[in-house]
């Protein structure tokens, strides 16, 4: 593979290489898991908010690094920490 992937998704290539996954055949759970999926990238809400020029250009580089638009870079860090999911490597 040429692609470059980002460490969640070599977790994820990972784990599905190692069969940890299983199909779902029930009906309403595959229903509720499209709808959890389809909700995920569903973007209905604008916000805008000040931050300081050094910030700023820091989040751009790092998204340039990575390779993806720095509004989802930022979108994703929000995300992350509203869900608990993003840690504080200095705990």
């Amino acid at each position: 593979m040429n692609a470059k992937l980002t460490k969640e998704e070599k977790v994820i290539l990972e784990s599905y290489e190692n069969d940890e996954w299983v199909s779902i055949s029930n009906e309403v759970d595959l229903k509720k898991h499209r709808l959890a999926a389809k909700n995920t990238f569903k973007k209905d809400k604008r916000v805008n908010i000040r931050i300081s020029k050094m910030d700023l250009d820091l989040i751009q580089e790092k998204a340039l690094i990575e390779g993806l638009p720095y509004q989802t870079l930022m979108s994703s860090v929000l995300h992350k920490y509203v869900t608990g999911r993003l840690k504080d490597k200095t705990v």
